[in-house]
């Protein structure tokens, strides 16, 4: 009898740990695609009954409560409130980019020097279907960040390429890219099961999250988790509150009136837990163009 007890146990033992990691499995999914403030609007959600998004937060720039996609654009709900920062004094003079541990739908493309132009001061333009965005990229505050964007903009890795997401709700204003899988050519499905995943083959550390705000104009990196940054961006149109767990690493100097026209015109179809959806309004990148000063 004793014996019976011993395996009912040990049995219940077992399924509660095989429902504890299919759980935390969902979540880990859930945070590579969406990389972007996912924790955060978890923590909104116990709070007033809201769902998942991928940078949440109000309408004024605060360093805001728990960490945690794409960017994206892509972070768990079991994860922790600290995102660590890459112990590096800027600007960097070595970059570290690793092809280990990359899960979610890759695009290779090839790495980025190590050595970095530490020096430069850089400009980007997004050159999309609804007009230029121009960017100061943070060279002095974000190098291997900046040194990365620069890399995969002069070999064309987001030419013709869309943006695949858009909120412009709870606390939550941005416009996600950099996703290599979502073509121009396609209608993006809300549905898809890789659609927020993809990336460039590699992955890098954070940089510039100490004291980090996201002001209206911030252009951060999306990622999956702390140390997990590859090729989703998102650009601000309204200041919102985040965890600082997203590289800032750029600002925008023309354009945000483009981002704010897409977000008014609203999404062909939102995401189930993630916040936000399709843009309505399809955000081609035609190239992407760099200058050095």
């Amino acid at each position: 009898m004793t014996g019976s007890k011993e395996r009912d146990r040990r049995r219940a033992r077992d399924r509660f740990e095989r429902q504890r990691q299919l759980q935390l499995e969902r979540r880990r999914k859930l945070q590579k695609r969406w990389g972007i403030g996912l924790a955060v609007v978890v923590v909104l959600g116990l709070i007033g009954g809201l769902t998942a998004a991928f940078v949440g937060g109000g309408s004024k720039p605060t360093a805001s409560a728990s960490a945690s996609p794409s960017a994206s654009a892509s972070a768990s709900a079991s994860s922790s409130a600290t995102a660590t920062t890459a112990a590096v004094t800027e600007p960097a003079t070595h970059c570290t980019y690793s092809t280990s541990g990359i899960s979610g739908t890759t695009v290779k493309a090839s790495l980025p020097p190590t050595t970095p132009n530490y020096k430069a001061t850089y400009t980007a333009t997004i050159n999309t279907n609804l007009g230029p965005i121009d960017i100061n990229l943070l060279n002095s505050k974000a190098t291997c960040t900046v040194n990365s964007f620069v890399h995969l903009a002069q070999t064309g890795f987001w030419n013709s390429t869309q943006c695949h997401r858009v909120s412009d709700s709870s606390g939550l204003y941005m416009l996600q890219c950099g996703d290599p899988t979502a073509k121009a050519s396609q209608t993006l499905s809300c549905s898809s099961t890789t659609l927020g995943s993809g990336g460039p083959g590699y992955q890098f550390d954070d940089e510039n999250l100490t004291g980090a705000t996201y002001n209206a104009g911030t252009v951060a990196m999306a990622n999956g988790g702390p140390n997990t940054n590859g090729s989703q961006f998102f650009l601000v149109f309204q200041s919102s509150t985040l965890s600082p767990s997203y590289t800032p690493f750029g600002t925008i100097t023309s354009g945000l009136d483009i981002l704010q026209k897409v977000a008014k015109a609203g999404t062909s179809c939102t995401f189930s837990g993630a916040g936000g959806g399709v843009p309505k309004d399809k955000v081609i990148i035609n190239s992407v163009t760099i200058k050095q000063a």
